[in-house]
């Protein structure tokens, strides 16, 4: 989601600033414009006396200000807090059946989830990542796949016995994850 975010406030900062740029632009270097073009020519300003004092004797006006520029600095304080924060999943939240719980380190549960995968047949290299809270975590999982493998058995061990045991071991009700599927890269054997 931070992702697609960021991607949209990019693309809506890069189109304000290319029609801004471009109103300038094309007023500034004589061409001709619309009527209702913001500027008229290679001698307008972009922002008049007029323009600028014109709104300071309305009641409403530094209220309006200080309010948009308020909701700017929130804005731009998530978008900060949303980048640092962390993507891994730092401990997860197992039931101990005491109604207390115990903490388990994410990487540890991830170490124990690539080992697993790893050992299936056809697996080359795995890679895990822990997301979501720590009372219901996500993982993301990555298998490069030997040549010899077959997606549709490896996929299948991986949810039906690294995941499924993961889940167990955890005490946790569910672990939704994603695996990706990716082939190695190998020669063409040679026939002779």
């Amino acid at each position: 989601m931070l992702r697609v975010v960021n991607r949209v406030l990019l693309g809506l900062a890069g189109l304000v600033l290319v029609c801004a740029g471009g109103a300038v632009l094309a007023a500034g270097t004589g061409l001709p414009v619309p009527s209702w073009w913001p500027y008229d020519g290679p001698d307008d300003v972009l922002l008049s006396d007029a323009d600028r004092a014109g709104w300071r004797d309305q009641g409403w006006w530094w209220p309006v200000v200080i309010a948009v520029l308020a909701a700017v600095v929130l804005l731009a304080l998530w978008w900060l807090l949303a980048q640092l924060r962390r993507a891994r999943l730092a401990e997860v939240l197992v039931d101990s059946g005491d109604g207390e719980g115990a903490l388990l380190r994410g990487r540890a549960l991830e170490g124990v989830l690539v080992g697993e995968a790893e050992s299936m047949d056809g697996v080359s290299r795995a890679h895990v990542t822990l997301t979501g809270r720590r009372s219901t975590p996500e993982a993301r999982v990555s298998l490069l796949l030997e040549p010899r493998a077959a997606p549709a058995e490896t996929l299948s061990g991986c949810v039906n016995e690294a995941i499924a045991h993961a889940r167990d071991s955890a005490g946790l009700e569910s672990l939704p994850s994603e695996v990706r599927l990716a082939a190695a890269k190998h020669r063409a054997r040679r026939v002779s």
